[in-house]
């Protein structure tokens, strides 16, 4: 029925029943259960990244969420466009309507995702991205979303680990965004991605970066198939620093590896997600579908549908 519930009243009830009934409304509307926020207060925490639906509009990418109990999206382009602060629904005189958009469908943005790279060593190139990712923080900050992910990036390393040099630069910046986020009630979150996917690099960047507004985000995926970690390990060692967590199954291994369907492939997501929640994680369990960059991937009408079919099913255990 949408999202509104209407009640037909029988112009033949009694004004006992109609009384009765009219109570009934009332007692529902004080827990918060009518005009449907029963259905909302059930959603579990799961989201999805808006990267693995690149030809949706914003009105379907809210309507396919809803419909399938999604609590939030994150935000990592919308119609093709990355460069989320220039699209038309987040100019300033339409921004004020799109959050009612997603609000009135049950919704919060869990992450606005940039592509801001804090590895950047050229003077001119890095105040550009720092630039960038000033912008995407203060349009977290108007969409009320907690967090704004970075990455750490930087050139590839002959022994898959980043050097010394890099590691400062990455720290520096998320020092710099993160005390800048702080100012607008946001917190920059770098994604364990690229040179930065082992637990032991990840916590001496953050202890580096020093910062209460610097956290991670935790692709799980990329630490247990690039860096090889089991997924207990990681979160013990980063749990601390864990805000917004990626999901997505693959098959295969090393560069060969492909992604497929949650839960047909070998990256170990029930125990992730076990984990997290040992640690008490208050956070969404988002789906990465990265259609974006595979277009030979399942379509999101199947992928998402299927991931919050699978992990809700983890979620209810």
């Amino acid at each position: 029925m949408g999202r509104k519930m209407v009640k037909r009243i029988d112009m033949s009830i009694s004004r006992r029943g109609f009384l009765s009934a009219l109570t009934g409304a009332a007692a529902l509307a004080a827990t918060g259960r009518v005009f449907g926020e029963e259905t909302k207060e059930k959603r579990l925490p799961m989201a999805f990244s808006t990267l693995g639906c690149p030809a949706w509009s914003l009105t379907k990418i809210l309507d396919f969420a809803e419909q399938h109990g999604f609590a939030a999206i994150e935000l990592r382009g919308l119609e093709g466009n990355l460069d989320l602060p220039s699209h038309p629904a987040f100019a300033p005189r339409a921004i004020e309507a799109t959050k009612k958009q997603i609000a009135g469908h049950g919704l919060k943005i869990a992450c606005v995702s940039s592509s801001a790279r804090m590895g950047e060593e050229d003077e001119g190139k890095r105040a550009k991205e720092l630039a960038d990712g000033r912008r995407f923080i203060d349009l977290a900050a108007t969409l009320g979303a907690p967090y704004v992910r970075v990455f750490g990036d930087g050139k590839e390393e002959p022994d898959g680990k980043p050097g010394e040099a890099l590691k400062a630069r990455v720290a520096a910046g998320l020092h710099e965004l993160g005390e800048y986020a702080g100012t607008k009630n946001v917190t920059v979150i770098i994604e364990s991605h690229d040179n930065f996917t082992s637990s032991g690099t990840l916590k001496d960047v953050l202890t580096r970066a020093d910062s209460q507004h610097a956290a991670l985000l935790w692709d799980a995926h990329h630490t247990f198939a690039t860096a090889g970690e089991e997924p207990e390990f990681t979160v013990k060692e980063l749990g601390t620093w864990i805000r917004h967590t990626h999901l997505k199954d693959s098959v295969g291994t090393g560069k060969d590896r492909k992604y497929v369907l949650t839960g047909r492939g070998n990256v170990p997501i029930e125990r992730q997600i076990r984990a997290l929640q040992g640690i008490g994680y208050a956070g969404v369990y988002c789906f990465e579908w990265e259609k974006v960059w595979h277009p030979d991937l399942e379509d999101p009408e199947i992928a998402i549908a299927d991931y919050a079919r699978v992990v809700g099913g983890y979620l209810r255990k």
